[in-house]
């Protein structure tokens, strides 16, 4: 069975490569050019270089090279759509086709050409399953009781916008909703809702209910700890199983050291 990765930006692309050597796997890489970090050229055993709307040459590579499965892994931000990125043929017949532009339905419509040549688009977290946390608080402190308030009220919230496929963070405190992710990704909605009202802000960051695991994965790290830190968050809540956390050693260690909880639900 031939491997590929869909490699966008961040750590995600690097860790996969990671994990699939340690499963003993060699991984063909299609490197999103606006995205990737120019040093998975050094790690990965093939790698190709494609532009944000290069379905078409990313597709004929992956058949070049054998492969019938492929993980998607990184971020692309959404507003590289509408940054003047020219698509091909290939790109441009799928968007034309596409009800809505919005997250699911973008890498849905991938994941569909892909299948339309054989490859199968498969869990992101494929090689990646130790970095999903179980249920639990994971930090030493443990949410407080007004702490657990916000994450009763961010679960409503995420519960209620879910169906319409917005970001997967909310920002609460004191049981009012702050901020709500929209393209602007994790960290920055975190820093946006410090802006507004500094301090006792509970991270709410979850997977949708019927989260599909091939695509849009919630993903947290020390950076998410860092935008926390900056914002004066002091709680953060995840979804268990459904969450991979990078670096989480080092995570867990700036947690406790600036008191702020963890805890996946």
């Amino acid at each position: 069975m031939k491997y590929g990765l869909i490699a966008g930006n961040g750590r995600f692309p690097f860790l996969v490569i990671e994990g699939a050597r340690r499963a003993g796997v060699s991984l063909s890489v299609a490197a999103i050019r606006e995205e990737t970090d120019p040093e998975i050229e050094r790690i990965a055993d093939q790698v190709i270089w494609v532009g944000i709307g290069q379905l078409g040459k990313m597709i004929r590579f992956f058949k070049s090279e054998g492969v019938e499965r492929a993980v998607m892994a990184g971020q692309v931000k959404h507003v590289q759509i509408f940054s003047g990125a020219i698509p091909d043929a290939r790109m441009l017949k799928m968007l034309l086709k596409l009800p809505r532009r919005n997250t699911e339905s973008l890498i849905g419509g991938i994941a569909d050409e892909l299948q339309s040549e054989g490859i199968e688009l498969i869990d992101s977290t494929y090689f990646l399953t130790e970095n999903l946390p179980a249920k639990g608080v994971l930090t030493r402190r443990s949410p407080d009781r007004h702490e657990q308030e916000n994450i009763d009220y961010g679960l409503e919230v995420a519960h209620g916008i879910a169906h319409l496929n917005l970001g997967q963070t909310i920002v609460i405190r004191a049981k009012a909703c702050v901020a709500v992710e929209a393209m602007e990704g994790t960290d920055a909605v975190i820093r946006r809702a410090g802006q507004l009202v500094r301090g006792r802000l509970t991270v709410v960051k979850l997977a949708k209910p019927d989260q599909d695991m091939r695509f849009d994965v919630p993903v947290v790290g020390l950076p998410t700890v860092a935008a926390m830190i900056e914002a004066g968050a002091t709680c953060l809540c995840l979804t268990a199983g459904k969450t991979l956390m990078f670096d989480r050693e080092d995570m867990m260690k700036v947690a406790n050291k600036h008191r702020i909880a963890i805890a996946a639900v």
